[in-house]
């Protein structure tokens, strides 16, 4: 799974790199988040046609989402439940599947965190787990796969901009060699030379749109032992991403 990320570019960064206008881009202020956890808010990178023209050409957004996709149909806004979203099923399972073929966004992450069991047992006699960070070598931005979704409080106006919930989720799959002697499953990532077919809501046959999704390549990523400060989602810093010395 994908359980808890880095998200360290900056608006300038994020902007430039996914070539959207200035003016496509929510009011909030994006900072430097070394510890994103789910139900936090998060910047993503979607694409619409304009309001005023449904058919029109897609039009690249910088937005800050909520992680942790609520259903349309959800008769209650919990969030936190569904982070991931199985790549094997994403296409068939009914929270994920009209998303899958209409609403697709990126989500543009530094690096995230996976956590292994060790040797030594901590309370209740259960296994510590040293947490890794996973990131490019390049160190170049890592776009995940994932759906967004609206969810709408019946009990306000369509109009109410209050009323509205929109959240979502990561794709993941079966970790490639080098990542799962860490864990069995790691976040789908989707190709530059893909980004637009992928973020386009009028591409919506489900083989074309499986196509244009893949694990980062087998090698691409640096992977390292961190400090377990990160597993307190109160600690936030980039202290977070340095790596242990060999002591």
């Amino acid at each position: 799974m994908c359980g808890r990320y880095a998200s360290t570019r900056s608006r300038e960064d994020l902007l430039g790199e996914f070539e959207i206008d200035a003016s496509n881009v929510d009011e909030q202020a994006i900072e430097p988040d070394y510890n994103v956890a789910p139900t936090k808010t998060s910047p993503v990178v979607l694409a619409r046609p304009p309001r005023d023209d449904k058919e029109g050409e897609p039009v690249r957004q910088l937005r800050q989402l909520k992680w942790g996709l609520v259903p349309s149909w959800s008769k209650t806004p919990q969030l936190g439940r569904m982070i991931n979203a199985r790549a094997e099923t994403v296409h068939e399972k009914p929270s994920f599947r009209r998303a899958f073929t209409s609403r697709r966004l990126i989500v543009p992450i530094s690096g995230f965190y996976e956590w292994f069991p060790t040797q030594q047992l901590g309370k209740g006699g259960k296994p510590l787990k040293q947490p890794f960070y996973l990131h490019r070598k390049d160190d170049d931005v890592l776009a995940l796969a994932g759906l967004y979704e609206f969810w709408r409080d019946k009990e306000k106006e369509p109009d109410d901009d209050s009323a509205w919930l929109i959240t979502f989720t990561i794709i993941t799959t079966t970790a490639t060699d080098d990542v799962g002697h860490i864990h069995d499953r790691m976040p789908m990532t989707v190709a530059k030379k893909d980004w637009e077919a992928w973020l386009d809501p009028h591409v919506n046959e489900v083989d074309d749109i499986r196509a244009l999704m893949a694990p980062p390549p087998q090698g691409s990523l640096d992977i390292y032992a961190i400090t377990t400060a990160v597993n307190n989602v109160k600690n936030n810093g980039p202290e977070l991403l340095e790596p242990l010395t060999d002591a």
